[in-house]
């Protein structure tokens, strides 16, 4: 067996990992004895890579029969990169309007992990700034847009998902209590506000988005510069926000309640 390392040993070890993956993809269980044979290692090695996959539940151990298979975090990253090509494109029209019709920066954003997810962007014609924030993540108690993700889950789910709440300027929730109440006006009116929270001067507004389901998969959001939006125009914004955030959701094939 040659198990010699090769120049680049990191790139080695990434394409025995995928090469495992696609190993169980066809066969649908193996042991790491099998694997190793395979992929012409020993079986130390082959049981390092496995044991690295399933930390991150990439694979998973059959109970009882000592084989792997593939793992649901397999099925979490794949349904993630499905649903956000597919949202990024059906959300694009109507993002691009609605950064054109209030001048400000527009945002699209998905939970991922503990974290909020920016998977599109469209930047208004009054727009300060011109940072890309597309596939960068944002804490969700701080921000608008991860108020919205939150705002379905239970306040036990919340808490175990956000462990704790960082204080990131003057005016971040930092008690759970205090979530719980903002989630639950969230879950009431429809949108959710974040003022000076993650970073003072900016604010920003958000609304859900729901699939077929009815589930909210994802947030569309409004931000400017606080001076620039005061409590007059935010609710001016809601009358523009929430209705496209309900057009991309009829796109996903959500039928909006009577």
């Amino acid at each position: 067996m040659d198990d010699a390392p090769e120049k680049d040993g990191s790139v080695q070890s990434v394409d025995r990992a995928a090469t495992i993956l696609a190993y169980l993809a066809g066969a649908g269980e193996l042991g790491v004895t099998e694997l190793a044979r395979r992929l012409g290692v020993h079986k130390s090695t082959a049981s390092r890579l496995v044991a690295t996959l399933e930390k991150w539940e990439l694979v998973e151990q059959v109970e009882g029969r000592g084989k792997y298979r593939l793992g649901i975090g397999l099925v979490r990253l794949a349904g993630t990169a499905v649903a956000g090509l597919d949202v990024v494109e059906q959300a694009r029209p109507v993002c691009r309007r609605l950064a054109q019709e209030t001048g400000l920066t527009v945002n699209l954003a998905v939970l991922a992990d503990t974290q909020a997810l920016y998977l599109d962007q469209v930047a208004g014609t009054s727009a300060l700034q011109s940072y890309n924030w597309v596939g960068q993540r944002i804490p969700l108690h701080a921000t608008s847009n991860g108020k919205v993700l939150l705002s379905e889950l239970s306040p036990g789910k919340v808490r175990d998902l956000l462990g704790d709440l960082t204080a990131y300027t003057s005016r971040t929730i930092v008690d759970f209590g205090v979530l719980d109440a903002e989630l639950a006006r969230v879950r009431r009116d429809g949108y959710a506000m974040a003022i000076d929270e993650l970073e003072d001067g900016l604010a920003a507004i958000a609304a859900p988005i729901h699939n077929a389901h009815g589930e909210i998969t994802n947030s569309l959001s409004l931000s400017g510069p606080t001076f620039r939006l005061d409590d007059d125009r935010l609710a001016g914004l809601l009358d523009v926000l929430v209705p496209a955030a309900h057009e991309v959701s009829r796109r996903l094939g959500w039928h909006q309640p009577a």
